[in-house]
């Protein structure tokens, strides 16, 4: 798919939804009426400006699937989209770096232009949990239909990819029936969540204390600098409901975390509020981050100027964020040729937590310059892993009593020239009237496992308090 994308847009006003989905059609076949026979796979990409003030609104009023929902921290790429132009997936037990050489090559086949949105498991090394079993090893999909907000400009879009050895009129009529299957209401959805039956953890608190202790020993021994153990939250509701609903209820607008939401198959989606960048490349241009060290501001008198205070003289606090800045620095020589680290650690403060946070920007190897050596490079980040990398990989499937599936693995998007991925943290897997929530906490040497456990429970916080809500 070298071939330049066809984009059919014209510059106007925002058009009212149901307006909006009408041109849409109109252009489709249009182009239907005048396309010439394709000689190889090319991307036809169909934009009408619309109005329209909620993009997951929309989605959730949408029944088409797979579903998925996409922000960055800076709320300037907001994408919604629904049904399939195209897939990249793999779901095979193997390492890592097979899974990111695999989506590498896919892409580099695929149109420039074209943006996949999806994510991977965080080790598929491991065998998954059941409530895992409708996510593969990694999943990637070009949207069918998609609503966007880019740098504040509302577009409605569609894809079609036709290929010689298909059926056109097919792909045509499917496309067609996508866009007449747009659901146009924008009034308000009311659905609460709804009644929590039961709460249980995997491990439960003496399992984690315990846990804790095994590994504060290895610390002693010299064993292990570092590692990220996670805590399984399970609650059960009274009855089967949309997993979008913790992002639509999701109180806190304004906090600085990417909101990510993947639904395969109806009412089964994984989800997170990640407050950490993986990384973000441009051509050669890499953005990355160190975030580690945690204090939560609701036990502050003076809530996020206390805690900010408190963390930057935490001598734990920082020794953790040390580990996670030095680590990924020293792995990215081998990628980079300029590497600036931020000297100065700051505070990144969420709504109820606050983060030790230090940027990094970067220049790849011209023989480097792919998203494959990238995620090889940074995933795990120490943040989410330990150091050195491969004996905590080890240690957290040995000690963890339950699989991560896509928890702390690598949520984002994709094209040949650009990428932008999160870390899925703050996050929670949903099906039928389950939910599993994810977090974990950072042990290095003099970690107290009561004070872990605490920060465990304040990084779901967020997630839990939109099960209280009254709508």
């Amino acid at each position: 798919m070298d071939k330049p994308t066809d984009i059919f847009e014209h510059v106007s006003a925002p058009l009212p939804m149901k307006k909006a989905v009408s041109e849409l059609r109109k252009k489709v076949l249009h182009h239907a009426a005048s396309a010439e026979s394709a000689s190889e796979p090319h991307l036809h990409t169909f934009s009408v400006p619309v109005s329209i003030s909620d993009p997951l609104l929309w989605l959730h009023g949408q029944d088409t699937y797979p579903k998925f929902f996409w922000s960055n921290r800076e709320k300037n790429d907001i994408i919604a989209g629904t049904g399939l132009a195209d897939r990249i997936d793999y779901d095979r037990t193997g390492t890592n770096s097979a899974s990111f050489d695999k989506l590498q090559k896919a892409v580099s086949e695929k149109d420039p232009e074209a943006r996949y949105f999806g994510g991977f498991c965080f080790n598929n090394e491991q065998k998954q949990d059941e409530q895992w079993k409708a996510f593969k090893s990694f999943t990637f999909i070009l949207p069918l239909i998609q609503l966007s907000v880019i740098n504040g400009k509302p577009a409605l879009t569609c894809h079609l990819i036709l290929d010689p050895e298909e059926n056109t009129t097919e792909k045509y009529t499917l496309l067609l029936d996508a866009i007449d299957a747009i659901n146009t209401s924008d009034a308000p959805d009311n659905t609460g969540i709804p009644e929590i039956l039961s709460l249980s953890f995997s491990p439960d608190q003496k399992q984690w204390m315990e846990t804790c202790e095994l590994v504060l020993e290895r610390f002693r021994k010299g064993l292990i600098g570092k590692i990220i153990l996670a805590r399984q939250t399970l609650l059960e509701f009274d009855h089967s409901f949309s997993p979008l609903l913790f992002l639509l209820r999701y109180p806190f607008p304004e906090s600085s975390t990417y909101r990510f939401y993947f639904e395969p198959e109806k009412n089964t989606a994984f989800f997170s509020f990640s407050p950490e960048r993986l990384y973000r490349r441009d051509c050669d241009l890499l953005l990355t981050e160190a975030l580690a060290g945690t204090c939560s501001r609701e036990t502050m008198d003076n809530g996020s100027e206390e805690a900010c205070k408190q963390l930057l003289n935490s001598e734990k606090d920082i020794r953790e964020h040390k580990f996670v800045k030095d680590a990924i620095a020293r792995e990215l020589k081998p990628i980079c040729n300029v590497i600036d680290m931020e000297e100065s650690v700051r505070a990144l403060q969420l709504n109820r937590l606050v983060h030790l946070y230090t940027q990094c920007s970067a220049s790849l190897k011209p023989e480097k310059n792919n998203d494959a050596a990238v995620l090889k490079t940074l995933h795990p980040t120490p943040a989410v892993g330990g150091v050195p990398k491969d004996e905590a990989l080890e240690q957290i499937i040995r000690l963890e009593p339950f699989s991560r599936g896509w928890y702390a693995g690598p949520v984002g998007w994709i094209s040949r020239n650009s990428a932008e991925f999160a870390v899925g943290i703050r996050s929670a897997v949903g099906s039928g009237n389950k939910v599993y929530l994810y977090s974990g906490a950072g042990l290095v040497k003099g970690s107290d496992p009561a004070s872990e456990w605490e920060e465990v429970d304040h990084k779901i916080a967020d997630i839990l308090a939109i099960t209280r809500q009254n709508v």
